[in-house]
C-alpha cells in the first residue's frame, strides 16, 4: 500500500506502506500529557524532529493544541504562531512526511502551504470548514472517532459496543469526505485511543485492530504513554514505554500502517522484529 502525497505543486513524495511506519509526535505546546514544553522552541522543535528523523520516523506529527484529556482550546493565532514557523524549518532541511496535528481550517491551509502533507484531524474534520478546507488542499487526511471533546471526553464515556460503533462512525466520516471531493485513497483511519474511551474499551479497540482494515484504508495507532499503559500499569508517563512498545507489536502485528509515537528509535526497532517475524511466518505458508 502507497500514499501519494502533495502538498504544494512543488512538493511531491510517497510514502510507502507496505511495512508499517513510524510517526513521531512533535508536540510545539507547553501543555501536551507528556512532553508539554520541551519542544516550544523553535531550535528545541527543530532539533528533537532531526533527532526522530535519524531514529527512523517517516512522518513528524507537528501539533500546536494540546488535546489531553481536559484541555483548553487555543487561538487560531497562538496555533499559527506555535506550527507555521518548525513547519516551514524541517519543510526546508530534512527530508521527512509532514503532518499537522489539528482541526482549525485556517492552520490546515497555511501548514499545508508551508510544506504539510497530511491533516491528522482529532474531530475527524467536523469543525467549521475543515472538510471543505481539506478537499480543496487535496492532501491526505486522517480522520479520528472521539466521543466528546477534549475538555469533557473523559467524564463518563458510554458505548453499547465500542468497536461497532467507531466503524459506524469511521464509515460516516469516509462517506462525507468522498462527498466532499476528498479522494478516497486519501484517507487514513484512527480508531481514536484515549479519546471519549475507558481503559477497557481502549484495549478492546486494539485487539480489535484488524477489524479496521475492512476499509481498504491506511490504519494509524496511538497509543504512545497513554492513560490505558499508565492505569493499567499503574505509572507515570516516565515509565510507559514498555507498554507502549507492546501496543505498538500487537498493532503493527495486526497489520497497522502508521504507528503514533513518542518513543521512534525503540518503536523502529520492535517494527523491524514484527516484520522479520512476518517475513517467515509467510515464508513457512509458502512453501
Amino acid at each position: 500500500m502507497q500514499l501519494n502525497l502533495t502538498a504544494n505543486s512543488k512538493r511531491v513524495k510517497t510514502l510507502d506502506l507496505s511495512q508499517p511506519v513510524v510517526m513521531g509526535i512533535l508536540n510545539v505546546t507547553p501543555d501536551s500529557f507528556s512532553d508539554g514544553g520541551q519542544y516550544h522552541a523553535l531550535e528545541a522543535a527543530f532539533k528533537q524532529a532531526e533527532k526522530m528523523v535519524a531514529d527512523g520516523a517517516k512522518i513528524i506529527d507537528i501539533g500546536g493544541e494540546s488535546t489531553r484529556p481536559g484541555a483548553s482550546v487555543v487561538s487560531l493565532e497562538e496555533e499559527l504562531a506555535r506550527v507555521i514557523p518548525i513547519i516551514k524549518r524541517i519543510a526546508l532541511q530534512l527530508d521527512v512526511v509532514i503532518s499537522i496535528d489539528t482541526s482549525k481550517a485556517q492552520v490546515m491551509r497555511e501548514a499545508v502551504a508551508a510544506g504539510a502533507h497530511i491533516i491528522n484531524d482529532v474531530r475527524a474534520l467536523q469543525e467549521e470548514g475543515a472538510l471543505q478546507a481539506a478537499a480543496e488542499l487535496a492532501v491526505p487526511v486522517c480522520i479520528m472517532h472521539m466521543q466528546g471533546q477534549p475538555i469533557n471526553m473523559q467524564d463518563s464515556p458510554s458505548y453499547h459496543d465500542v468497536t461497532t460503533e467507531v466503524l459506524v462512525f469511521l464509515q460516516q466520516r469516509i462517506d462525507d469526505c468522498v462527498n466532499a471531493g476528498i479522494r478516497r485513497e486519501h484517507i487514513i483511519l484512527d480508531p481514536g485511543f484515549g479519546f471519549g474511551k475507558t481503559l477497557e474499551q481502549n484495549y478492546q479497540l486494539l485487539a480489535d485492530t484488524a477489524v479496521f482494515h475492512q476499509f481498504g484504508l491506511p490504519v494509524l495507532i496511538g497509543v504512545s504513554r497513554k492513560s490505558m499503559i499508565g492505569n493499567l500499569l499503574q505509572c507515570d508517563e516516565s515509565q510507559r514505554l514498555a507498554g507502549s512498545l507492546a501496543c505498538a507489536s500487537a498493532a503493527a502485528t495486526d497489520g497497522a500502517q502508521i504507528l503514533r509515537v513518542h518513543d521512534v528509535r525503540e518503536t523502529a526497532d520492535v517494527l523491524a522484529v514484527v516484520a522479520q517475524l512476518a517475513k517467515h511466518r509467510n515464508s513457512k505458508r509458502g512453501s
